[in-house]
């Protein structure tokens, strides 16, 4: 299906400004709700692991408005699923590499104030650029190299002193613990973010906004059952209706708490996969870490989080990191266009031409 070239630049503008937002209200929002639980009496791991993905059913609702959408072009021919094996399968690897993840990162946010877990996150770009470069062949500028070095130090200087936003009454080992498993979590998804992007790229049939929302409840269905395993042992299924009792602030509001959370994150892989589906994993990461700094402080707002020297000094280098990062971007697009432009003869044909 043929679009001129100014309605497919402007449509592929408004797709990827609605995933950023999407991406924006789960990256922000997660794990300010999820911190709010471990605050007010909240205490299982896997229970607010599998809140990271156990809302997946909500993404039925788009699938079905595009089935019936093809039922109407396509008419009886039109199939209930678009998703192959190859691609079931590779999103259900995904999906249980994502369930530890959860784990690893619902672990450090109970054992870490929101403001330093975001900081740390924030070297999941460089890690991210990584795994990028060994799996799909990204291609780097010097501005995305200098991005990624000053995002990595920036959450690295943290390091330095790592028990000085220790929550009162936390050993310095479940701190120290909570650091290395944030760490760790960020190094995970760094991984998951280039596999997903392989995955398109190798998948054998057309990449299309529908397949990536069947991928997402493929990709969290298998998350969600490691998680659900998880509480099992765990035995958290009968500590859910005991911990509700005691939540500080009411048995009714803990449930809300719950339900959104899993809402919320909803928006977070939602719009991560329409992010990488727009243009790339890496894009997605930068995204993400441009949102952490965003993140941190409205911590310190809402929670009252200390903000010391080394924060402030990590909060900076980010931020240069975003700067360059995003300069270089618009530096090399001007020099792109100015190149092809007088070479272009013929139209390109959107992504999004094929989205149902």
């Amino acid at each position: 299906m043929g679009m001129d070239q100014g309605l497919s630049r402007k449509m592929r503008r408004v797709f990827l400004v609605l995933n950023v937002i999407l991406l924006a209200i789960g990256t922000c929002g997660g794990p300010l709700i999820l911190r709010l639980y471990f605050l007010h009496g909240g205490a299982r791991i896997w229970l607010s692991s599998w809140l990271q993905t156990g809302g997946w059913p909500i993404n039925f609702i788009p699938l079905l408005a595009a089935y019936l959408q093809r039922r109407r072009m396509q008419g009886l021919a039109a199939t209930t699923v678009l998703i192959k094996p190859p691609i079931f399968w590779a999103a259900a690897v995904i999906g249980v590499l994502t369930g530890f993840d959860d784990y690893l990162y619902a672990y450090g946010l109970a054992k870490l104030p929101v403001s330093t877990s975001s900081l740390i996150i924030a070297s999941q770009l460089g890690f991210t650029a990584l795994f990028a470069f060994l799996l799909v062949k990204q291609k780097f500028t010097s501005y995305t190299v200098n991005a990624i070095v000053l995002l990595t130090i920036g959450a690295g200087v943290l390091a330095l002193h790592t028990s000085g936003d220790r929550p009162k009454g936390e050993s310095n080992k479940d701190y120290s613990m909570g650091f290395t498993m944030t760490l760790a979590a960020s190094a995970l998804y760094g991984l998951i973010l280039p596999m997903v992007e392989l995955t398109y790229k190798k998948a054998k049939q057309a990449v299309t906004y529908t397949l990536v929302l069947e991928i997402q409840v493929v990709m969290c269905f298998f998350a969600t059952v490691v998680c659900t395993v998880g509480m099992a042992i765990n035995n958290d299924f009968r500590a859910i209706a005991r911990e509700g009792r005691g939540f500080e602030l009411g048995e009714t509001k803990y449930y809300v708490v719950l339900f959104f959370s899993g809402i919320i994150f909803q928006c977070f892989f939602l719009g991560t996969l329409g992010v990488i589906f727009s243009c790339s994993s890496l894009l997605s990461a930068i995204v993400i870490a441009v949102l952490l700094p965003v993140t941190e402080v409205l911590a310190v707002i809402f929670y009252k989080e200390k903000f010391q020297a080394e924060k402030g000094v990590s909060l900076v280098l980010s931020l240069w990191g975003f700067v360059s990062y995003f300069f270089g971007e618009i530096k090399h697009d001007k020099q792109k266009n100015t190149e092809t432009q007088p070479l272009e003869t013929e139209m390109p044909q959107s992504t999004l031409a094929n989205i149902p």
